[in-house]
This record gives C-alpha cells, structure tokens and sequence, in this order.
C-alpha cells in the first residue's frame, strides 16, 4: 500500500455551504455524515477554543466512514503562551478530553502559533518534549503550525526532526510575511491552503490546483499527507477539496466511498 493522501476542510459547519456545497433540505445534524463521504479528511476546528465531552468524539467517531480521518487544532491555551514550556496543565487538560475515543480516525493534531510568536530555541525545545508520542495506547502525530518569520531557520527545522513534529507548509496570499517551510521532519505532511477565492468556482485555477496536486503527491513519496482548505474564500473550500482530491486519485486505488464513488486516494 502507498502512502495515503487525505484532503478536507476546516470544520463542517458553515452556514453558507449549505444549498452550495450541502444538498438543499439537508439537516445540520447530517452535515459531518455528508461532509465525511464528500471529502476524506476534516479539520476540527472548535478545539482551538474549547474542550468537547468523550461522548461528542464517539459520535464524530461513528458519523463517519471507515478510512476518514480527522484532524484536531491544538487548544489555543497551549500554543498562545509567554512561556510554552510551561503550559502541561493545559496539555494535559487538552489531551484528556476524549479525543482518543476518535480511534484509528485520529489524526495528526495542529500546534497554531499566533503571528507574534517568534522562535526562542530552548523554550521551543521545551514546548516539543511535552508532547506526547501516544496516549491511550494510540499514536499522536504533531504538526506544527508557525506564523513568525524567526521560525524559518535550520534551528527550529532541526527540533521539528529531533522530536519528530511535522511543520505545517502554511500558504496565504493575503500574510505574504508569514513563512511557507516545505521541509520534510516527520513521516507525514501537512498542508493548510488559504488561498481559495470567491470568482473561481473550484476556490483555485486548474493551474493552481495541478500544482497543488503534484506538491502533495511528491510529498506522499515518503509519508502519508494531510492538506485542508482553509479561510480564504471559505465558501469555496469544499468544491476546491473535491477538485483536489480527483487529482490526486489513483485510478484502481481504494478507500472509503463517497457520495460518487471512490473518493479517498492514495499515492
């Protein structure tokens, strides 16, 4: 088996989506259930904010098919700190609020550093030990997303590596300033793409979407890959998801089905 390619949204919950991206007349109780058969991944969003009780992961957990996968963002009371190496209280409080319960459809989970957070090695390092390599006897992938230009230096590229954190490729037309690291840390990609516009049907270009298509699967060469369409023209996220996720199939490749088929794809 190649590596998988897993492409989505952030969230599944947006008002505009619905008669554009979700059938008219559905109810929102089955958007995560049409949402997850369209798409093969989906970022959880809410958690930067808040915590969810076990029994919320166990029902995104059977809302969705066999071979979907969730992203999770990290709570937001790790990551925006004067000193990261000193939040465990707010790990551990993230980390224990059932997301385990997700099983084998836990996947990676976003570390998002707000734009003002700058590189500081050893507080850094310290920030990276505390994260966990497993819990509750499933592995934890970590990806980490920064916004700081101080972050784009062999120091941090080399902590990613050392504690085997992927860095998130981060790519916004509108924050020119933030930095897009492609460099490869961990056995996994991420790939958060904001840069979806409103007078484009499919968010993206056919140009535009061949050159992401060919990013992520030279990515997938050495390890599965994760890419979301986020902000931007959000009400063209999920039609650019699609449009992404039909080239990167492999014809013959199986996952799980979606409202036309075969939608997952693998590389």
């Amino acid at each position: 088996m190649g590596s998988a390619i897993r492409i989505g949204i952030g969230g599944w919950t947006y008002e505009p989506w619905r008669g554009v991206f979700y059938p008219e007349g559905l109810t929102q109780k089955r958007e995560l259930e049409f949402a997850s058969r369209a798409l093969t991944s989906i970022e959880i969003n809410g958690t930067y904010y808040s915590t969810f009780k076990p029994d919320s992961w166990m029902k995104w957990r059977d809302e969705t098919p066999d071979g979907f996968v969730f992203a999770v963002k990290a709570s937001r009371y790790c990551t925006n700190r004067k000193v990261l190496s000193d939040g465990k209280e707010s790990f551990d409080r993230f980390l224990d609020q059932g997301l385990t319960a997700l099983g084998d459809k836990l996947g990676p989970i976003n570390w998002q550093f707000m734009a003002t957070k700058k590189f500081d090695a050893g507080d850094f390092e310290g920030f990276l030990k505390l994260l966990p390599r497993e819990k509750d006897g499933l592995r934890l992938r970590h990806a980490l997303e920064v916004r700081n230009p101080t972050f784009d230096t062999q120091q941090f590229y080399d902590l990613a590596a050392k504690y085997g954190a992927a860095i998130v490729y981060a790519e916004d037309d509108e924050a020119p300033e933030w930095p897009r690291i492609d460099r490869a840390t961990a056995d996994f990609r991420y790939a958060r793409l904001m840069s979806s516009r409103e007078d484009e049907p499919t968010g993206m270009t056919d140009a535009e979407l061949d050159a992401a298509a060919n990013r992520l699967k030279g990515w997938a060469v050495s390890g599965d890959v994760f890419a979301y369409m986020i902000a931007g023209a959000k009400v063209r996220n999920p039609a650019a998801a699609e449009a992404l996720i039909k080239r990167v199939v492999k014809p013959g490749s199986r996952g799980h089905d979606g409202p036309d088929g075969d939608r997952s794809a693998s590389a």
